[in-house]
């Protein structure tokens, strides 16, 4: 088949998935942002960067710029049909940015397959869960309404629809939801894997070595979508009470879901001007976005790992953390109850209860004596239920290449 993958920073959730499809003997195409610099497994072909689109009315904004992008996505895909003769039999792409929404008047009998990320939803989400940050109030909840418009056009549209996690399935309403395949982008067990000799070099030319009294922490941003409030106000007990204790954080001082603070450059600042006093900054150390092999390194010594997250999303360093033989302790929210079972394969605190969190960290730290048998279940949950190899890939592979028989 021509199997045509269209996101804006492919390879994006598809780095695995594109190259196993050429391997299997389909042409394989990718369509994507002309600014998009990210190496590619497979030939990729780039459309116009969108114009910036003024729009007065902050309800139509969203719509308004995916729907540009879209039209700019469409515009490559017909430079493609016209130009090169191109037609693919299958176009799979992220709905999260518009570019499918047009894709179909281009090559109407190609079957059109969507990732599906998330649906923003006005309750029982992100939307109000930390009124400290975001309160639920009646323009937050029309403004999610607004901004969903192209997430429903999109699947709609499609053919068929993929999730990695359940819970980001059923963010979508039953009538779309039976569109929707839950299978994981799927985790690489034989590289992501403990490591009982691990070290992690410190910009302090420290060496922290597995085994260490590590706790990590792993966010593309360090903001309060993935608990990084959370996470700091509970550092002062955990390190009075761990005195031998080093704190390791990875990710960026920007934004990536949410806003920024309004009384600060950045959720960093804004946490450390809270609570810096109160902690010895000699033992937290902060390494910003790092290269895999060092993030990887952490997850390998760190003694615990904290994941917290809104009800959203999943990350991707969750299932990896798991991997690597973590002890986790998560943020008893729906996305993270999904892989963690309390007691059985790592420990969930309440996210706005901070005693349980610290009384959680201290005990892992001080050598949790289940441990071994929390960590070893953990690896197990991923090995059996997400591996890329052995059960994610060879389940994608098939899903796409039995697009034939799903109809709209």
């Amino acid at each position: 088949m021509k199997i045509l993958f269209v996101h804006q920073n492919f390879p994006g959730q598809f780095p695995h998935l594109a190259p196993a499809l050429a391997a299997r003997g389909h042409e394989v195409l990718a369509l994507t942002d002309a600014s998009n610099q990210r190496p590619s497994p497979v030939r990729v072909v780039k459309y116009a960067i969108p114009p910036k689109i003024e729009i007065s009315h902050p309800l139509g904004r969203t719509y308004a710029e995916m729907a540009e992008r879209g039209w700019m996505a469409a515009r490559g895909a017909r430079a493609l049909r016209d130009r090169h003769g191109y037609t693919p039999d299958v176009i799979f792409g992220h709905s999260g940015w518009g570019e499918t929404l047009f894709l179909q008047e281009i090559w109407p009998d190609a079957k059109l397959l969507v990732y599906a990320e998330l649906l923003y939803r006005t309750r029982g989400h992100d939307v109000g869960f930390d009124p400290e940050i975001s309160p639920g109030t009646d323009e937050a909840r029309v403004a999610t309404r607004a901004r969903s418009a192209h997430l429903i056009q999109s699947i709609v549209q499609a053919d068929a629809a993929l999730s990695p996690t359940r819970y980001q399935a059923d963010s979508f309403p039953p009538e779309l939801r039976g569109k929707i395949t839950v299978i994981h982008d799927g985790i690489d067990t034989d590289k992501v894997r403990p490591d009982p000799a691990a070290t992690l070099t410190l910009p302090d030319g420290r060496i922290l070595r597995a085994g260490d009294e590590v706790l990590s922490y792993v966010s593309r941003s360090l903001e309060p979508y993935r608990g990084f409030h959370v996470f700091m106000r509970a550092l002062p007990e955990m390190l009075r009470a761990r005195p031998n204790a080093q704190a390791v954080l990875i990710g960026g001082d920007g934004v990536s879901y949410g806003g920024k603070p309004r009384d600060a450059e950045s959720w960093k600042a804004r946490m450390l001007a809270e609570i810096g006093e109160g902690i010895d900054l000699s033992r937290v150390h902060f390494l910003d976005r790092v290269p895999y092999g060092t993030y990887l390194s952490l997850l390998q010594v760190a003694r615990v790992h904290c994941y917290l997250t809104y009800p959203f999303v999943l990350s991707w360093s969750l299932t990896e953390a798991m991997a690597a033989g973590c002890l986790i302790v998560g943020s008893d929210t729906e996305p993270v109850r999904e892989l963690i079972r309390d007691g059985e394969n790592g420990r969930l605190a309440g996210f706005f209860d901070r005693e349980a969190l610290e009384a959680a960290l201290i005990r892992g730290l001080a050598g949790d004596p289940d441990a071994e048998r929390l960590r070893a279940a953990a690896r197990r949950t991923i090995v059996e239920g997400y591996d890329l190899k052995r059960v994610c890939l060879p389940r994608l592979v098939e899903w796409v290449e039995g697009a034939h028989k799903f109809k709209l």
